[in-house]
C-alpha cells in the first residue's frame, strides 16, 4: 500500500517526499500548533530526517504501512499542512494538523475525509485518531469523517474511532 494522490475542490493531498522539508518546516513553524499535542517546531533538517524515515512507507518489520500526504490549497498551490495514516492488520490511526494561516478554511475535514475514503477503497475497515479532550476543533474534525469518541483515553487523548 502506497500514498496515492488524491484531491477534491477544496484541497490537493500530494504524497509526502523528502524534499517537502524547507517547505513544510515554514508551515509547521508556529508554537500554537503544539498546544494540544505538545513539542516544538521542527528544524527544516529534523523535518528532513523524520521524512527520510517516513517515506520508506513501512515499519522496519513490515507490520505498518506509512502513509503520508501534504495538504495543498488547491486554489494557490500552498502547503498548508499534512495528514497521515498508519495501518496495520487492526485498521488505521488518523492524524492531521493544518498550518494556522490555513486554518478555518475545512482542509482538515476534507483531508481527513478524502484519506479515510481512500482507506475504505483499499479494504481498511477501521478507523481511529486521538483528540485532545479540550481541541473542539479536531474533534469537529473526527465526527465530520464518521469518527466518534470513545471511553478510552491514551497519552491524555480520547480515542475516536469509525462507527
Amino acid at each position: 500500500m502506497r500514498a496515492e494522490p488524491l484531491g477534491d475542490e477544496l484541497v490537493v493531498l500530494e504524497p509526502l517526499c523528502v524534499e517537502h522539508a524547507e517547505e513544510m518546516a515554514a508551515v509547521l513553524a508556529d508554537g500554537e500548533l503544539y498546544a494540544f499535542t505538545g513539542g516544538e517546531p521542527p528544524t527544516p533538517g529534523r523535518l528532513r530526517r523524520r521524512y527520510e524515515a517516513q517515506v520508506r512507507g513501512r515499519s522496519a518489520d513490515g507490520g505498518q504501512w506509512w502513509l503520508n500526504w501534504v495538504v495543498r490549497c488547491r486554489a494557490d498551490g500552498a502547503a498548508a499542512g499534512y495528514v497521515q495514516a498508519t495501518v496495520d492488520h487492526e485498521g488505521s490511526e488518523l492524524a492531521w494538523v493544518i498550518g494556522l494561516r490555513h486554518q478555518g478554511r475545512g482542509f482538515a475535514r476534507a483531508s481527513a475525509g478524502l484519506v479515510v475514503a481512500w482507506l475504505r477503497e483499499q479494504g481498511v475497515g477501521r478507523v481511529i485518531a486521538h483528540v485532545h479532550p479540550e481541541h473542539a476543533t479536531s474533534g469537529a474534525v473526527a465526527r465530520g469523517i464518521g469518527l466518534a469518541p470513545t471511553q478510552v483515553v491514551v497519552d491524555g487523548e480520547v480515542r475516536w474511532e469509525s462507527r
